[in-house]
């Protein structure tokens, strides 16, 4: 009832012809943008101080609460980790290997196939990282290999959630199992931002895969690789 009562309210105030309401609108609207004055001394130490108070109270939660009860979720040294901006999401029916020295955002997303019975595993080597906003949706296995690194909004497939029939979508069935498929990436490799790699792919060591790539076919060592779908552009030289 109230909020029916505040939205004609407002309605009326933005479309009444009434000097009354017209007022009422245009000193709503000046309290709305109220500012105080512009202090740059004062306000520049409040921003640090602002800025340094949220980083200590995060660096408290990350050492004290979101580190430890991520580990527990996982197998594994996990020496070093560091974990930023929260605790990644985890679904049940995922286990967890994880290497040490990890950096690993937690606007992150690790799912494992629920329909198969069997837990899904990720394997996560050392010194890798696991950027912002990025899904890994593990079918059988998903292996990360040392030192990888994975930019911000990527997604790996390993499984679709569906079935291509649309009855048997209709009707809440999971996907087949021949939809689904390992993927692996190798020592070194590199997604950068907006990767999407699909089920069965292997990329292999050192190989870099250029911003907003699809990857549906396996990958060569030491390439670079781009497009839709991602097509080996030329090789990296070692220097």
């Amino acid at each position: 009832m109230s909020s029916m009562i505040l939205h004609h309210t407002k309605h009326w105030l933005k479309s009444s012809d009434s000097a009354i309401a017209k007022k009422l609108f245009s000193l709503l609207k000046a309290i709305r943008l109220c500012q105080l004055p512009k202090v740059p001394l004062l306000f520049s130490l409040l921003y640090r101080l602002h800025t340094s108070l949220s980083n200590f109270l995060s660096s408290l939660l990350r050492i004290l609460w979101w580190t430890p009860l991520f580990r527990s979720k996982t197998s594994g040294p996990s020496q070093a980790l560091y974990l930023y901006g929260g605790m990644p999401l985890i679904s049940e029916g995922l286990s967890i290997e994880l290497g040490n020295r990890c950096r690993i955002s937690g606007v992150t997303t690790f799912s494992g196939r629920s329909s198969s019975g069997a837990s899904a595993l990720l394997q996560i080597g050392d010194n890798v990282d696991v950027g912002w906003q990025t899904t890994i949706a593990v079918g059988r296995i998903v292996k990360l290999g040392n030192n990888v690194r994975i930019a911000g909004r990527c997604f790996m497939a390993g499984y679709p959630g569906h079935p291509l029939n649309a009855e048997q979508r209709a009707a809440g069935l999971p996907e087949l199992d021949e939809q689904v498929g390992d993927i692996i990436l190798e020592d070194d490799v590199w997604l950068a931002t907006g990767v999407s790699v699909m089920a069965g792919v292997t990329i292999g060591k050192g190989t870099v895969v250029a911003a907003g790539s699809i990857v549906t076919k396996s990958l060569p060592a030491g390439v670079l690789a781009a497009g839709v779908p991602a097509k080996v552009i030329k090789s990296i030289e070692e220097k």
